[in-house]
């Protein structure tokens, strides 16, 4: 059965779910500056591989899952949904009845507009993957030329403009600039602009 998505879909459940997100990527940011971009390619990626279903999270016993090649995934996004994770089930409201597909989701969005960039309604009640395969994982490749870039884009739903927005976001948000800049000077900036 597919997932009937909806902005409210664990307001009887776990009503304080936004807020627990929200400040647990908050943390995360604080922690550490590339948060906020490597869960956004995260996310990305979980989307990209089997639809929404945090199947990247899933590791195999036997090495075939969607992290076993090299795709540059950064460890500060898988921690940052681990802790927003540990923070939904520390409340006993929200105890394992919140999926982990819908905590990406949620912990993308506050990275984002953490970032400074739009704060958006995230509809919720995503099902969680069971399984995560190395083959399932499709990504553009690094020498892709644009229509290869487009045409990849396109087959997930999203147009020239999704893509440029989601490859901008990485270099060209107030957090990436202040990264730069602070590393330059051996400083860590953890203030948003």
């Amino acid at each position: 059965a597919a997932a009937q998505l909806r902005a409210d879909y664990y307001a009887g459940v776990c009503p304080s779910l936004e807020a627990i997100v929200r400040s647990s990527v908050k943390q995360s940011m604080v922690k550490s500056p590339i948060s906020a971009p490597a869960t956004l390619r995260l996310f990305f990626h979980d989307c990209a591989a089997t639809g929404c279903d945090a199947s990247v999270m899933i590791i195999s016993s036997t090495g075939d899952d969607e992290n076993a090649n090299d795709y540059t995934l950064k460890l500060e996004g898988f921690q940052t949904i681990l802790d927003a994770k540990a923070a939904v089930d520390s409340d006993p409201q929200c105890r394992y009845k919140v999926s982990c597909a819908d905590i990406i989701a949620l912990a993308t969005r506050e990275s984002v507009s953490q970032s400074g960039g739009p704060n958006y309604t995230v509809e919720l009640g995503r099902y969680d993957g069971r399984k995560s395969m190395d083959r399932s994982v499709r990504l553009p490749h690094p020498g892709d030329n644009l229509d290869n870039l487009n045409a990849f884009f396109s087959t997930l739903g999203l147009s020239q403009t999704d893509m440029i927005a989601l490859s901008a976001l990485q270099v060209a948000t107030p957090w990436a600039r202040r990264t730069a800049a602070s590393s330059s000077t051996g400083s860590v900036v953890t203030t948003r602009a």
